[in-house]
């Protein structure tokens, strides 16, 4: 794995005060673990820069003002809820032979073949959990998917591992895959514009049929009115 190097000063207060006094001066406050005894250390923020704010995997050398020097991997970060500043980092010692588990990342190379026609890429684990000494920790793992086609996937099983080392998923995980892609739907406009037109003429039929059976009433009321008015002597 690469390596990046933090300078460091050993901190000989460990209270909320001298804590608080060092995010005020743009420190973080650190602890390395693992080791014989806890190593408490402050480094300017900015240092943490490449080895925070990237998807790469590093070890660390800290390097402290009294001239110590620790190998280290980072094991845990806390940021600010609000300004999302670092607030504090463990690391833990890296000493030969003992193993250590990592999330490492997972690379892809290559354009689907699925992808090409049509289907969908889906990277289902990004990361990878993985137990190892140093030695054999990978930076990353690289999967080729030019061949993949639609319905194709990738399992746990199907990576070769250069170095020795175990993965902590299932042997089936799928890590990524290509899937067809969805059917949409096809709204049938013309018969919806069909369907509207008969009932519109359905209506209009209606309302035809119901101005004539008006007009009939009309008419059926007028003789009445007609005859009653002939039945009625003339005056003379």
């Amino acid at each position: 794995m690469k390596s990046i190097t933090i300078n460091g000063s050993q901190r000989e207060s460990v209270g909320k005060v001298a804590t608080k006094a060092l995010r005020n001066a743009g420190k973080v406050p650190c602890v390395v673990y693992g080791g014989d005894a806890p190593i408490h250390f402050s480094a300017d923020e900015l240092e943490f820069n490449k080895l925070v704010y990237t998807p790469n995997i590093y070890t660390v050398d800290i390097k402290l003002d009294d001239g110590k020097g620790v190998e280290s991997i980072m094991q845990d970060i806390q940021f600010h809820p609000v300004t999302d500043k670092i607030l504090h980092i463990d690391f833990y010692v890296l000493r030969e032979g003992r193993e250590i588990t990592l999330d490492i990342p997972v690379r892809v190379e290559g354009e689907s073949v699925g992808v090409k026609n049509g289907g969908v890429f889906r990277f289902t684990l990004r990361k990878l959990s993985i137990t190892a000494i140093p030695n054999n920790m990978p930076d990353f793992i690289l999967l080729q998917i030019a061949d993949l086609d639609i319905g194709d996937n990738i399992h746990l099983n199907d990576i070769e591992k250069e170095a020795d080392f175990i993965f902590n998923h299932p042997e089936d995980a799928v890590v990524c895959q290509v899937l067809a892609p969805r059917e949409e739907e096809v709204i049938e406009v013309e018969e919806v514009e069909d369907e509207e037109g008969e009932e519109g003429a359905e209506g209009e039929e209606g309302e035809e049929g119901a101005e004539g059976t008006e007009g009939k009433e009309g008419g059926a009321e007028g003789s009445t009115d007609g005859d009653k008015k002939s039945d009625t002597p003339a005056e003379e």
